[in-house]
């Protein structure tokens, strides 16, 4: 393996794999992602079955839907390269031996719900880097993937982020986490951020957001307390499509000094810095 660079913070001296093997994990991420939503718009509502629980809140749920994806996903993933460790949100595993990263619904309340904003999520990574990934969105079918250093697509068709420089003209996408307090917290962040913006958007999945700052339907995103899982193909995609990576959650690097080190942002690379300062001013680091 010859030493490359991704957009990531903090990995700039990973070594990763040569092209070649980046694009065949990538097919690997778009196969399996595709597997699973398709499999997943088999399965029957949660709503109707009962078959939800929760975790970390009573608003943190999962579904039984979320079990049987990530199930599939893992064994899918052990016939095509077997050997590789796998780290889910649902079965969790060894992060540190992760190969493989995987959400199997990003966006499970509005799945819960019948709303059509949520996907499935697979990453590629060696040492923690995200190399490869897709994430595919079982109502539309769409699939958006990169590999590090190849660039990132919707369908086949290349991404590419907003050329937007006036932060006021940024409309800019967020998430709000399940506990009721962190919450309240960031509708303070919120209303600092918000007369200084175009416009604040929130479609309930985080990698269903950072796929949109790729594809110039906004110019930012950021949000406190995302998993590896949420991020880890989404973040790449939005990278390879020439979007400033600031900080990723557990992975602020630099950042973390001014916003804390549990927030993602995401930005094309016009409004990045204004928008740091902003979140600084707004008081990012004790979200």
């Amino acid at each position: 393996m010859a030493p490359r660079t991704t957009g990531v913070p903090g990995v700039d001296q990973a070594r990763l794999p040569a092209p070649d093997e980046i694009a065949e994990l990538r097919r690997v991420a778009e196969r399996v992602a595709g597997e699973a939503a398709a499999h997943l718009r088999t399965l029957p509502a949660p709503r109707e079955t009962g078959a939800v629980s929760t975790k970390s809140t009573p608003t943190d749920v999962v579904t039984e839907s979320d079990r049987a994806i990530e199930t599939l996903v893992r064994a899918r993933l052990a016939e095509l390269r077997p050997g590789e460790a796998v780290f889910g949100e649902e079965a969790a595993g060894d992060a540190a031996a992760a190969r493989w990263v995987v959400d199997p619904i990003d966006g499970t309340v509005n799945y819960l719900y019948g709303l059509p904003w949520y996907a499935v999520s697979v990453a590629a990574v060696v040492d923690g880097v995200s190399v490869a990934g897709a994430v595919v969105e079982p109502v539309s079918g769409r699939v958006w993937s990169a590999g590090a250093g190849l660039g990132a697509t919707c369908d086949g068709a290349p991404l590419a982020v907003t050329g937007e420089t006036d932060l006021s003209l940024a409309l800019v996408g967020t998430g709000f986490a399940y506990s009721a307090q962190r919450r309240a917290r960031q509708a303070a962040m919120v209303a600092t951020l918000l007369p200084r913006i175009r416009d604040l958007r929130r479609n309930g999945s985080a990698a269903l957001e950072l796929c949109g700052v790729a594809a110039g339907r906004a110019d930012a995103f950021v949000e406190h307390g995302l998993g590896w899982w949420d991020w880890a193909a989404a973040a790449l995609i939005a990278a390879e499509a020439g979007a400033r990576v600031v900080a990723v959650s557990g992975r602020a690097g630099a950042a973390a000094d001014r916003l804390g080190s549990e927030i993602t942002v995401i930005a094309t690379p016009g409004v990045a810095d204004a928008l740091v300062e902003v979140l600084h001013e707004a008081g990012a680091a004790d979200v």
